[in-house]
């Protein structure tokens, strides 16, 4: 096991790039300085011992250096011991609505980006609970099975698109049908399924599956996504929008949230409907709800000793500034009296 114990420090290394990129432009305007006292070639022929690359060389060390010291200072630690723990806790699975009615932008940045932020808010607020991903559109399947690595949770979440699925429409019940195969048919504990949606659903029949759900201990919470008034779907290539999707005659299609069905489901699964779940009191409701269903216990693995590594990073640190401070920007003579890349002129 691998992790951080001052992970603040990594923000820091945004300062790379920005380094960097103040580099670049120095050396622009540098450059640019030089041209207007001559031609490029006449003052390499004054200061013959200037070697122009080698700036990129201290540049790229000294950036390393910064980089491990970032790195040493967040210190890296190697779990080094396993214990047996038991732990005490609900079972949540969300159900995410990934077709491409969700990349409708209503809402902003869209309605399945706006769904992954809440998931993950809603991540960042379990404590001890197993949590396990469905995705669906016009079929479904697990994204991930119930598990209490909230980080491989929020990895997973992050790599939830619509391209997942080729199979295009919302089939609700599908995503209701295949939580409850997570469980024993013995498990008699309630446990918690939260559907996330913009209510369009065009596949089957999701009330009577959520009421097949509810006579299993499942309680359904949904929560919308959209507005009533719609939007349209964009289609977006390497980041630019190219258009809309349209209908077989031509038209643009305008996708509506629908919160009928979404009701019709939560009362179906003896749970509660919620118009938007991405509000702090909201997230807040929703999981005092959840956590207070049937607890389950289990037992788990847990790293209990950690070994530091932040020495190896510090040394890497010192070791790129000692290289930084002796490599020099003009040209080696002993080198360059070697003549090695010249070419004999017959």
């Amino acid at each position: 096991m691998f992790r951080f114990e001052n992970i603040e420090f990594l923000y820091a290394l945004i300062l790379i790039p920005v380094i960097f990129f103040v580099f670049l432009i120095n050396r622009r305007i540098r450059s640019a300085s030089l041209k207007k006292f001559g031609n490029p070639e006449l003052l390499s022929t004054l200061h013959p011992e200037t070697s122009s690359y080698k700036s990129y060389v201290k540049i790229t060390l000294l950036l390393l250096s910064l980089s491990s010291l970032i790195l040493g200072l967040a210190n890296p630690q190697i779990g080094t011991r396993l214990s047996e723990a038991k732990r005490e806790g609900v079972d949540v699975i969300i159900a995410l609505d990934i077709s491409n009615s969700m990349r409708a932008e209503d809402i902003k940045p869209n309605r399945l980006e706006r769904a992954k932020q809440m998931i993950s808010k809603l991540i960042d607020r379990l404590e001890n609970d197993r949590i396990g991903i469905v995705v669906f559109a016009g079929d479904a399947f697990v994204q991930l099975p119930l598990t209490t690595d909230y980080s491989a949770a929020k990895l997973f979440l992050g790599f939830t698109e619509p391209d997942l699925i080729p199979v295009q429409g919302t089939a609700i019940g599908r995503a209701i049908e295949l939580a409850s195969e997570q469980f024993k048919e013995t498990d008699n504990r309630r446990k918690a399924l939260v559907i996330i949606s913009d209510g369009e659903n065009h596949e089957d029949d999701a009330v009577s599956e959520a009421s097949r759900a509810a006579e299993k201990n499942f309680v359904i919470y949904t929560i919308g996504m959209g507005t009533t008034t719609g939007a349209p779907v964009p289609i977006y290539n390497n980041g630019s929008l190219t258009g809309y999707m349209k209908d077989m005659d031509g038209n643009v299609v305008i996708t509506k949230y629908d919160p009928t069905l979404l009701q019709q489901i939560a009362a179906a699964g003896k749970g509660q409907f919620f118009p938007t779940g991405d509000s702090e009191p909201e997230l807040d409701n929703i999981l005092s709800l959840v956590t207070g269903l049937d607890k389950k216990e289990y037992e788990t693995k847990l790293y209990v000793d950690y070994e530091d590594r932040y020495q190896y990073f510090f040394g890497l640190s010192f070791l790129f500034l000692f290289l930084e401070l002796l490599f020099s920007e003009r040209k080696n003579k002993f080198i360059a009296s070697l003549k090695l890349f010249e070419t004999k002129r017959t």
